[in-house]
């Protein structure tokens, strides 16, 4: 079994856990979602092709309509990020400052 730098839980929520690691969130053709230690942002950079490359990086690639995932893209969607914070992903407001937002200040 391979080791992941996160879990899922329930239907739509991905639980960062590895501090080294940064997720990189991918979900269809909307933007891409990076999840770092420090917080969560849009992605700007290329994204690795090839695992390799992004463990060379020090991210992991998160497809959520892999199988191993979610099977499926979603529009909600929930990160427990290192910094003690729950955020909502709301996919129907890209582009709109209710994209990315606090869900939880404390999950913990």
């Amino acid at each position: 079994m391979i080791d992941k730098n996160f879990i899922t839980s329930g239907r739509n929520t991905i639980i960062h856990k590895v501090r080294k690691f940064d997720l990189l969130i991918i979900n269809g053709g909307h933007p891409v979602v990076i999840v770092s230690n420090r917080g969560i942002g849009i992605f700007k950079g290329e994204i690795p092709q090839k695992k390799s490359d992004a463990k060379k990086a020090y991210q992991d690639v998160v497809d959520v309509a892999a199988t191993e995932v979610f099977g499926e893209t979603k529009t909600l969607i929930f990160i427990q990020a290192l910094d003690n914070k729950e955020y909502k992903i709301d996919y129907s407001k890209v582009n709109t400052p209710n994209f990315i937002r606090i869900h939880q200040d404390s999950y913990i």
